[in-house]
């Protein structure tokens, strides 16, 4: 199945099970079917680009892309857990007006095509879930708890896809060694691509956030389909890939 043909099965799986008229039964069965699909995808594309030369292998590229507000900040954090598992490795530039963030992301361009398509769909989720919260505990405050809500359904998301990859991996049968290897090898050279575009990366730290609003949002990222449901160097850059 060419690489087109891939991306579009796994984009109607994930329409299906955003579909607000699927129940969650049905949305949980595209989920798991996405997300093995985005898995297996990804480890083919990586083992097929292992067996070329140098010369002749998927070079990491980097795009530029805008986190928007509100919640910025946890949005980028949701585009961060996704990137991980999947080989991107991501900057995060510092706010600009209107309290957007812009991201530069780093990887083969398969493999930030699955993030792109991914987060999308997340993204999605993520909006509808925190719109959702108009009722906080007392002593909270609503923009608050519904950032810590962010950032659990994040965590959890990025825990989910890579439990994935590793039964994926799994799954590929032979040296499960030398598979892991591979995909590391692929996150390795994107950091390498960061670290050269940039000097000045520093590691993101997360803040304290509320720990029931993170607990709803990480219980809403459990259910979440997850796939199985630009260059410009400014100041005090971040690196959270």
């Amino acid at each position: 199945m060419s690489q087109s043909s891939m991306l579009d099965k796994i984009r109607k799986l994930l329409a299906k099970a955003e579909d607000p008229a699927a129940t969650p039964e049905e949305a949980e069965a595209y989920a798991g079917m996405a997300m093995a699909l985005v898995a297996k995808y990804g480890i083919d594309q990586a083992l097929l680009d292992a067996k070329k030369v140098d010369s002749e292998r998927e070079p990491v590229v980097d795009r530029m892309r805008t986190v928007s507000a509100p919640y910025g900040m946890e949005k980028a954090v949701l585009l961060h857990r996704v990137s991980v598992p999947l080989n991107v490795y991501i900057v995060r530039h510092s706010r600009v007006a209107g309290g957007s963030y812009p991201v530069h992301m780093f990887g083969t361009d398969s493999d930030l095509d699955r993030v792109e398509l991914l987060f999308a769909s997340l993204l999605i989720q993520a909006v509808r879930g925190v719109a959702a919260v108009n009722w906080v505990p007392l002593g909270e405050t609503l923009v608050g708890y519904r950032k810590a809500w962010i950032r659990g359904f994040a965590n959890r998301v990025g825990e989910r896809l890579t439990e994935a990859n590793d039964q994926a991996v799994r799954e590929v049968g032979g040296n499960t060694t030398s598979t892991a290897m591979v995909l590391a090898d692929r996150r390795t050279l994107a950091i390498g691509r960061a670290k050269d575009a940039y000097s000045n990366l520093k590691e993101l730290k997360g803040p304290k956030v509320s720990v029931l609003g993170y607990g709803a949002g990480q219980r809403a990222g459990s259910q979440a389909d997850i796939g199985s449901s630009r260059l410009g160097q400014q100041s005090a850059t971040k690196a959270i890939g």
